[in-house]
Parts: C-alpha cells; sequence; structure tokens
C-alpha cells in the first residue's frame, strides 16, 4: 500500500478531479497527500531596472497568487475527507523536473497526475508533463483520466477557464 502521494495540479478542472480521485483513494487510509503546484520562474528580457524589478514584482505576485489559491482549494479538498495534507509551490522551467524532485525530496512512493488524453498532432506539438514523469520518474506514477465523455467536458471548461485566466491578465 501507497503510504505518501504526491499530486501535481495545474488549477484545471481535469487537474481537479485527479484532486478529488487521490483524496477519495487515500480517505478512511494513513495515506498522506502533498500537493504541488510549479510554475515557470522571470525571465528578464529588459535592461532598464526599474522596469525589471517591477515587472518582476507583478508577476511574482500574480504567480504567488493564483499558486496559493490551487493549493488551497486541494487542500480543502483533503482536509474536508480527514485526510492529512501538505501543499508546495515550486519554480522550475521544466515541471516534470520540479515533480520528479519533489517526489524523491518528500519520500512520495507514489504520483497521481491527470492526463489531458491528447492524441495525434495536439500531443506531439503541446507535449504532456505527465508523460515527461512518466518516462523520467522511477516513483510509480498513477495517470487519472476522466472517464469516457466527460473528457469532452471536462476540456470544455478547462478551455474556458484559460481564456477568462488570460483575458484578466491582459490589460
Amino acid at each position: 500500500m501507497f503510504r505518501h502521494i504526491l499530486i501535481p495540479t495545474d488549477g484545471s478542472p481535469l487537474s481537479g478531479e485527479a484532486i478529488a480521485y487521490g483524496v477519495k483513494l487515500a480517505s478512511g487510509t494513513s495515506i498522506r497527500i502533498t500537493f504541488l503546484t510549479v510554475t515557470e520562474p522571470f525571465h528578464t528580457f529588459s535592461f532598464e531596472a526599474a522596469q525589471l524589478q517591477e515587472t518582476e514584482a507583478s508577476y511574482r505576485d500574480a504567480l504567488n497568487r493564483e499558486a496559493a489559491r490551487r493549493l488551497e482549494e486541494a487542500e480543502k479538498a483533503a482536509t474536508s475527507a480527514q485526510v492529512s495534507c501538505g501543499a508546495l509551490h515550486a519554480e522550475d522551467d521544466q515541471p516534470y523536473e520540479a515533480i520528479i524532485r519533489t517526489a524523491k525530496e518528500k519520500g512520495c512512493d507514489l504520483i497521481l497526475m491527470a492526463s489531458h488524453g491528447r492524441r495525434g498532432i495536439s500531443a506531439l506539438v503541446l507535449g504532456s508533463e505527465t508523460v515527461k514523469v512518466l518516462t523520467h520518474s522511477s516513483i510509480p506514477v498513477l495517470v487519472y483520466r476522466t472517464p469516457g465523455k466527460a473528457t469532452d467536458q471536462v476540456l470544455a471548461q478547462q478551455y474556458e477557464t484559460e481564456k477568462r485566466q488570460l483575458s484578466e491578465q491582459l490589460p
């Protein structure tokens, strides 16, 4: 039996379903869950110190607020089911590396991740953090997929969520 599960979240509805599944799996057991969200670090493209400082500060502030929101939602799901949990926010250009590193550092014996189930060209072009974790991790990985037609609904919800988030970020 597993003792410690790492569940990465990107805040998407599909990721939320994987969280719910992981909490259900851990409920009524002594399994501990660590939730992780990974964000991309700030990259500098300007040489004006004042502009850079303000841009980086606002970027980090927005990322920290979003990470806190994602992790708070995950922790609420676990605590309401009386599942022991913790939450971490990591910055990394390669989310899959942060996921694997965190799982090792925290002594996790399972990584539970959602999969969007993209196929064909979109899977090749967009890539998949789940596939990268599966390929590079020595820790077992459980891939959660939404059953049947619900996948299309979840992807549509995710599209709308991402569209809304992008419109909020634009001036």
